[in-house]
């Protein structure tokens, strides 16, 4: 009997841990009718049983409609069921139209239905970070927008999300800003761009529908047209620096080579004086320049040396006084 009763207990341990009795009980008592068969095939097949029974019971009371082999599959796909179950229960009671395969399908999607449904409901405002934009007269404008926006459950697959609403907000202020003729049209008119983003139909092909643009804040930036011209400044001194500095370098080397040149005549004029001694020499050898020939010339010379001092002399009078 000692055997018995042990193999007896342990039985109906692992009876009771492999179906879950408890959660049988529960479901009965709330009008959920499922068979253990099917609590046992659930763990056959490796489902968690608490993880279908209890949204089952939460949509049972709620007066949604379910089958329960729809949720298993949910459940097997990967798929939130609880939050599938909220969601359906809250677009009942806010009167819209959801079904199941389409709560499913966003659930699948990795969007979370029960905040779409939410947000569908109650509109959702994004804001944006601080956008640049340069009007026509070079003034930054800075601006910052709320978008109200409003989630459609038919979009959600698929669609563009928070990012591509920003996005796509931010290019239409910079747009607008930069088609203003002064920067004083956005600061007495900030609507205009709310106007123009507007027209555009930016939440085309996302998951959104905006429902409003409101500029929450516009500031003005920099000068950049300002900036800009001064760096041109900035850039044509540098190009005129480089181009006097190239001429002066093309002037030094043409000075250079001058002085070269006159180094080189000199060298030559030194080189001829040079042989006119020995020129002398041998004219009064050969006989062809007698002495009073070579007198008259040194006299010559001498009243020539004495004429350049005179003219010296007379081109700087204060010189020796």
């Amino acid at each position: 009997m000692g055997i018995i009763g042990i193999l007896v207990i342990i039985f109906i341990s692992v009876f009771f841990r492999f179906i879950p009795v408890g959660l049988w009980i529960t479901a009965a008592f709330s009008g959920v009718k499922v068979g253990l068969g099917t609590l046992i095939g659930m763990r056959m097949r490796r489902v968690a049983p608490s993880k279908i029974i209890n949204p089952l019971i939460k949509a049972t009371k709620g007066g949604i409609k379910i089958n329960i082999n729809e949720l298993e599959a949910h459940y097997l796909s990967g798929g939130n069921v609880s939050k599938v179950v909220d969601a359906l229960i809250a677009a009942q009671r806010a009167d819209i139209d959801l079904e199941f395969e389409q709560a499913a399908a966003i659930d699948l999607a990795g969007r979370d239905v029960f905040e779409a449904v939410q947000i569908s409901v109650n509109p959702k405002v994004i804001q944006t970070p601080i956008i640049a934009a340069v009007a026509m007269d070079g003034i930054e404008i800075r601006a910052i927008a709320k978008v109200t926006v409003r989630a459609n459950l038919n979009r959600l697959v698929g669609g563009a999300g928070e990012e591509t609403i920003i996005a796509r907000v931010g290019e239409g202020i910079v747009t607008t800003v930069g088609s203003s003729t002064t920067h004083k049209e956005v600061l007495e008119n900030p609507d205009i761009i709310s106007k123009n983003v507007l027209v555009k139909g930016l939440d085309s092909g996302t998951a959104f529908e905006i429902l409003s643009i409101d500029i929450a804040d516009v500031d003005v930036g920099r000068n950049i047209g300002a900036a800009l011209q001064a760096d041109q400044a900035e850039t044509d001194k540098k190009i005129a620096q480089a181009k006097a500095e190239e001429r002066r370098a093309m002037a030094v080397a043409q000075e250079q080579e001058m002085q070269a040149e006159v180094r080189r005549m000199r060298a030559k004029v030194v080189e001829a004086e040079s042989e006119v001694p020995l020129a002398l020499a041998e004219a009064l050898k050969s006989g062809k320049m007698g002495y009073m020939d070579y007198y008259k010339l040194q006299n010559v010379i001498a009243d020539t040396d004495m004429r350049n001092s005179i003219a010296g002399d007379e081109l700087n009078p204060t010189e020796g006084e």
